[in-house]
């Protein structure tokens, strides 16, 4: 893995752990309904991607000037590839653990500014490829850890978890948790859970 340098006060880079997702958008306009279904017919005239999930973490935190590592785990397939392209010309360092399966898409069809429709795609599992030395050594060189756990498998890893309990005091842990995913490990500076997920942690341990 190429060194990496630091901003911000922090010792090393920022470094993302979770399941990076690719995020399309089709929009267009719509002025008639199909004749096969009381549905609207978009006329797409613009497609955007853009990285989602743990890679839309890691892009923010790179926009801010940040060294950013992103450990994830992505597809060997077109949406993977484009993926990769965002992820690297956001300057996003990416230490892949391979996904056993299609990556996962979120496809948005708008129209006239509308969400009408969203289609989600692939359910690769995270958990499956080898723990790399080189994700190894992004957690334990990192300035500060950002878990976007998305429920896929990459959180409950207990390589992942057993690197995030060793980490030194001084390295915030932020977790970002999911309703399907782990507890967060000890030792975490911050979780920052939604209303619902919060109602759910309550309610488990009462």
């Amino acid at each position: 893995m190429s060194p990496v340098g630091s901003a911000g006060g922090l010792r090393g880079p920022i470094v993302v752990l979770g399941a990076a997702l690719l995020d399309r958008d089709l929009a267009g306009r719509s002025d008639r309904l199909s004749p096969e279904a009381p549905a609207p017919v978009v006329d797409v005239e613009e497609e955007t991607a853009r990285a989602g999930g743990a890679g839309l973490a890691a892009l923010l935190a790179a926009r801010d000037g940040h060294s950013v590592v992103l450990v994830s785990a992505v597809g060997d397939d077109r949406a993977g590839e484009r993926l990769r392209a965002l992820l690297r010309s956001a300057g996003v360092e990416l230490v892949d653990l391979g996904l056993d399966g299609p990556t996962p898409e979120k496809v948005r069809v708008l129209a006239g500014g509308h969400l009408l429709v969203r289609v989600d795609r692939g359910d690769g599992d995270a958990s499956a490829g080898p723990w790399t030395p080189d994700a190894g050594e992004a957690l334990a060189s990192a300035g500060a850890v950002l878990v976007a756990d998305y429920g896929r498998g990459l959180a409950r890893r207990e390589e992942a978890r057993s690197t995030l309990r060793s980490l030194p005091a001084r390295v915030p842990l932020v977790w970002d948790p999911h309703p399907r995913g782990p507890e967060p490990v000890p030792g975490v500076r911050l979780a920052t859970p939604n209303r619902r997920e919060a109602v759910l942690g309550a309610a488990a341990v009462t």
